[in-house]
C-alpha cells in the first residue's frame, strides 16, 4: 500500500513535469541580442531617457546635513519603487556647481537615477512627483532633470 501511495505521488510529480514549457519574448535567434515579442516594451513607441540628480549633501560635510544610506533607500522604496516598479538604474556620483556670486563651487555627494521610459503623460507626472518628494523631504531647491530621446532595444 505504502509503495503504492509513493508510485502514486512520483507519478503526479512527473506529469507536472512534462507540461509544455511557457513561451519565451526572448529571441532564439544567436545571430540576435534583441527581445522580440514583449508588447509591453513595443518598437514602435517612442521612448525617453531621463536622468534625475539628488544631492545627499556636501562633500565633507558642512551646514547641510547629508542624506544617509537608509533615507535615500527609504526614499527610492516610498517613492521611486512605486512609481516604476518595471525598475531603473541608479549611479552613484559627484556633483559642483557654483551659486551666482560664490567665491568656490559647491561639492557634492550625489546620485543619479537613469530612467528609460515611453514618453506619455503619466511617466512624466511621475517623474515630477519624484522630484516634487525629494524637495519636500529634504528641503533642497531643486532636482536637475535631464530628458533625451533614446533609441530603446531590449
Amino acid at each position: 500500500m505504502f509503495q503504492r501511495i509513493v508510485l502514486a505521488s512520483v507519478l503526479i510529480a512527473l506529469t507536472g513535469c512534462t507540461s509544455a514549457p511557457l513561451p519565451s519574448v526572448h529571441t532564439k535567434d544567436p545571430a540576435s541580442s534583441t527581445l522580440q515579442g514583449d508588447p509591453t516594451r513595443p518598437a514602435e513607441a517612442k521612448w525617453l531617457r531621463t536622468e534625475l540628480y539628488f544631492s545627499l549633501g556636501r562633500v565633507g560635510g558642512g551646514a547641510q546635513e547629508v542624506i544617509s544610506p537608509a533615507q535615500w533607500q527609504a526614499f527610492l522604496d516610498t517613492e521611486v519603487t512605486p512609481r516604476f516598479p518595471a525598475g531603473f538604474s541608479v549611479l552613484d556620483a559627484y556633483g559642483q556647481w557654483r551659486d551666482h556670486g560664490a567665491k568656490e563651487p559647491e561639492r557634492l555627494l550625489t546620485k543619479v537615477i537613469v530612467k528609460l521610459h515611453e514618453d506619455n503623460a503619466q511617466n512624466a507626472e511621475r517623474i515630477e512627483a519624484i522630484r516634487l518628494a525629494w524637495k519636500r523631504v529634504t528641503g533642497d531647491l531643486s532636482v536637475l532633470k535631464v530628458s533625451q530621446p533614446a533609441q530603446i532595444s531590449f
